[in-house]
């Protein structure tokens, strides 16, 4: 055994607070070819210290084009660690890494409009370090976080100018100011689709690239930052193919009891059944296991009933009153630009 990672596992372990064991799972159904997924379990907070060794989980969700969700997926996590300063300890380089992936967003959204390519990409781009998730988002892809005890949380935000109004009033104002305009297209004289900035018909209001809809959409991402009990968590990364078929907590639970591979398949197979497969459907699900625990949910989930599950959708999606985003039981951080 590594002395190093010897020492840490004793080092924490006398702290109350051993490290925990992460196990992951991906899958996806391509209609488009658009999605991309970056799986780091290999990096390090200090170069050659196995005990700093942190996870990047991320899904790019392309549109016109594949170019920014690949070129994305190649320079942010470099954009982003170049960003933090050397020789922080652990807590002040996960304060740090806050601003740094705000900056890496923004940096490499500049390389990339350089290119003068036009196409653009969401981002959900979560790094885990120990009992800490950090989630950095633009667009409509999510993250949900289900606790041990199923409670389910909502760590990013849907910029889709239809679903945010705060995000809507701030693209109007800026485009009004410009000569744009935030509506829906219009063909023969009739209004259809949802939502959308002018021009480019964009119906998001932050994303990387997008060089045809000028500065009105932004690369700032929403950033939180959560540490879990010591009785871990799972977290369910997934493109919207997922999220157009599945409110958060259904997702959720349709997965319980399946290890991570299996649960990523299931949620993926579930979203196709209820809408089909409309867009590139990507899941990517990642579980924050104790130490002293073999697997994170023991029970086996009954089998989801999919018409149900279509029914308890367009419930949701009428609902004004929508899952809410509890995070009481977490100690979180939240960093909106």
């Amino acid at each position: 055994m590594n002395p190093k990672k010897s020492w840490s596992w004793l080092a924490d372990l006398f702290k109350g607070n051993p490290r925990p064991r992460l196990e992951h799972g991906f899958w996806e159904e391509s209609r488009k070819g658009e999605d991309h997924h970056l799986i780091r379990t290999d990096c390090l907070r200090v170069p050659g210290d196995p005990s700093s060794a942190f996870s990047v989980f991320a899904i790019f969700d392309g549109h016109n084009g594949s170019g920014a969700a690949i070129f994305t997926k190649e320079r942010l996590l470099d954009h982003v660690l170049d960003s933090i300063p050397p020789g922080l300890r652990r807590e002040q380089w996960l304060v740090a890494l806050r601003q740094a992936l705000s900056d890496g967003f923004v940096k490499t959204d500049k390389e990339f409009q350089r290119r003068g390519a036009r196409s653009g990409t969401t981002v959900t781009f979560v790094v885990v370090d120990g009992w800490t998730a950090t989630v950095a988002s633009v667009g409509d892809s999510r993250c949900i976080l289900e606790a041990h005890d199923g409670t389910v949380s909502v760590l990013t935000v849907d910029d889709r100018l239809e679903e945010n109004s705060e995000e809507r009033d701030r693209v109007a104002a800026r485009v009004a100011v410009r000569g744009g305009r935030v509506g829906r297209f219009c063909g023969c004289g009739v209004e259809r689709g949802p939502l959308r900035c002018w021009p480019g018909g964009l119906c998001i209001s932050r994303s990387i690239g997008d060089t045809d809809v000028g500065d009105f959409i932004v690369p700032d991402p929403h950033v939180k930052q959560v540490k879990l009990s010591n009785n871990g968590g799972r977290l369910i990364i997934a493109s919207d193919g997922v999220w157009d078929a599945l409110a958060s907590e259904m997702a959720a639970k349709c997965c319980q009891g399946l290890p991570a591979p299996e649960a990523a398949k299931e949620v993926v197979k579930q979203a196709v059944e209820v809408k089909g497969l409309r867009d590139d459907t990507t899941c990517i699900v990642v579980d924050i296991i104790p130490p002293d625990h073999s697997t994170l949910f023991p029970s086996v989930p009954k089998k989801k009933n999919v018409l149900k599950s279509l029914i308890s959708w367009k419930m949701w999606r009428k609902s004004p009153n929508k899952l809410e985003k509890k995070l009481s039981s977490l100690s979180t951080v939240e960093v909106t630009i």
